[in-house]
């Protein structure tokens, strides 16, 4: 029996797929991220060897994996999909490889075909679309240092930012300053600067803030309402040029990431923006996840 695999390599973690080659998902697992904008190489190399040793593992011999889709951010640099297949084919594994985006594989698995629109806000954020004639568009995904508005890592910004300002009196008081200290352990003003300046603060530990907002907004802190709206209207204009560029203003739009699917505050005001401005277009959740949709593709290269 022969067998594909696909990867989700996401900021915080990879989520794994294996699958025979009828197209029957075996098995499925998570390991650690893969993203050059947020890892070094020595965690991404680390990584790389557990998953393609488990792989090797549920096939029997990495020799029975034939072909292997990757999608991850950051590959749109020509250097980091080279240094990423390099590091993949030290772990022994000298099969077929693709190496792509992880919006085209979440835009894969959402729709179940190759065509459709995808909108992803997870620790980062990006809006990718492909029509039925091949075009495709996207818009962000351009990393946190000048990007990534709406998404885990944007939103946990703004939390820090809110309980800043509320500390020296640029807002009113807000939940957050209670929510984010009770997360992080500390007590002070000055033990959030050293964790957001401190060396090993990545984005992931900034993005893992992102949930209390759900909290706060379901208690109706005025502050933390304000960011769901400012990070709904922020996902909107990553829509809408990939919906005008590609002419799907009827098309379906798939949400995907933990601020789409796991806030409701944020989902909610993103919907009703959008259905506002494209009426017809239809909003929906993902079938499947980007691992099953690198599967897919995985499939579709072998066939």
């Amino acid at each position: 029996m022969r067998y594909v695999a696909g990867l989700d390599g996401g900021g915080t973690k990879t989520a794994v797929s294996i699958a025979d080659e009828t197209g029957r998902i075996v098995h499925t697992f998570r390991s650690g991220a893969l993203n050059f904008n947020g890892q070094d190489e020595e965690s991404i190399g680390n990584s790389l060897q557990s998953i393609f040793a488990e792989i090797a593992r549920v096939c029997g011999s990495i020799d029975h994996c034939v072909q292997v889709c990757v999608g991850t951010a950051g590959v749109s640099n020509p250097t980091v999909r080279l240094r990423l297949e390099a590091m993949v084919r030290a772990t022994g594994y000298q099969h077929g490889l693709w190496i792509t985006g992880d919006q085209e594989t979440a835009l894969w698995g959402a729709h179940g075909r190759p065509y459709g629109i995808i909108l992803i806000a997870g620790t980062g954020s990006i809006c990718y679309g492909k029509n039925d004639s091949g075009l495709t568009h996207r818009a962000g995904g351009c990393g946190y240092l000048i990007d990534d508005e709406g998404s885990g890592y944007s939103i946990g910004r703004d939390l820090i930012s809110a309980l800043v300002r509320a500390q020296d009196g640029r807002l009113p008081e807000t939940l957050i300053t209670r929510l984010v200290y009770e997360q992080l352990g500390v007590s002070s003003l000055q033990q959030i600067i050293g964790f957001v300046y401190d060396k090993g603060t990545n984005k992931k530990d900034i993005a893992a803030l992102a949930p209390i907002l759900s909290d706060a907004c379901l208690q109706g802190d005025t502050a933390a309402l304000h960011i769901a709206s400012k990070s709904a209207q922020s996902l909107l204009e990553l829509a809408e040029p990939v919906v005008e560029q590609l002419m799907m203003q009827q098309a379906s739009l798939a949400m995907a990431g933990s601020v789409l699917l796991e806030n409701t505050y944020v989902q909610r005001a993103f919907v009703d923006m959008l259905k506002q401005r494209y009426p017809k277009l239809n909003c929906i959740t993902p079938q499947n996840d980007a691992s099953t949709g690198a599967v897919l593709m995985a499939l579709d290269q072998l066939q």
